[in-house]
């Protein structure tokens, strides 16, 4: 099992579960989960971004066989070209994750599509989350929507065909041609944790629509619950093999292992 979408360190405005890596790892133990792809909560609020992945370095160094990490970069920042460099050569990141409305861009905007092809040209993933924290739950000090489109989601693997991307914690793919067989020349997964097994019924039609290979499992831990991605697999009334490629055959094809 790998889980595509994880956290440690700091929210600033709730208590997480855990902050370091040995907490992570002790609920990916408690929940049968082998690897974890990982990137700092604190990244997401400090002004300087780069402190959070040098705090993440510092935490998942020891554990590279079960932690994989993932780099918050800011490209509205100052120097970010920089960071993205350490980050990759120093830090071992495989990926990137970008968290738009915290840092006050939009996947459509040039800065961001110059970071997401500084980041293919170094081989690494481009993970983005549709939100963080449901916006119901957000602090009323933070007045931006918290919400990314899926749409532009869409736009933005669709303008990088040598991209590898994950979109996480995501709904209404169905209805963008990420919810297409063979619409998106680009190498994408759909995280599964809020896709509908029932009622809509998203996930069964995007395993009809897309595959099983373009789907993954992510559970947005401590901010989220890792217990309802895991149920909807264990309902999923599917073969094993299907359930294997959400569980982790996915997420290995798109890191490149």
């Amino acid at each position: 099992m790998i889980d595509t979408h994880t956290y440690i360190g700091h929210w600033g405005f709730r208590p997480l579960a855990w902050r370091t890596a040995d907490g992570l790892l002790a609920a990916m133990d408690k929940h049968g989960i082998d690897q974890a792809w990982v990137s700092s909560a604190s990244a997401i609020l400090y002004r300087n971004a780069h402190t959070g992945n040098e705090e993440l370095h510092a935490e998942v160094k020891r554990h590279g066989d079960r932690l994989v990490p993932f780099a918050v970069i800011n490209p509205t920042y100052a120097d970010w070209e920089y960071d993205l460099k350490v980050c990759q050569e120093e830090f071992g990141c495989r990926g990137v994750r970008l968290f738009p409305p915290y840092h006050r861009y939009t996947l459509r905007d040039e800065q961001c599509r110059d970071l997401v092809e500084a980041a293919i040209a170094r081989n690494m993933v481009i993970s983005v989350p549709h939100w963080v924290e449901d916006d119901r739950e957000r602090s009323w000090l933070i007045n931006q929507p918290g919400i990314v489109p899926v749409a532009d989601m869409a736009a933005l693997a669709q303008a990088h065909p040598a991209g590898r991307f994950v979109f996480h914690y995501g709904l209404g793919f169905t209805a963008t041609p990420l919810g297409v067989r063979d619409a998106v020349n680009a190498d994408y997964g759909l995280d599964v944790s809020r896709l509908s097994v029932f009622v809509k019924e998203e996930l069964p039609a995007l395993l009809a629509s897309v595959g099983p290979e373009r789907l993954v499992f992510g559970s947005g831990m401590p901010l989220t619950s890792v217990d309802v991605p895991l149920y909807k697999l264990e309902v999923l009334d599917v073969p094993e093999a299907v359930k294997e490629h959400i569980r982790w055959k996915s997420a290995v094809r798109l890191l490149g292992e």
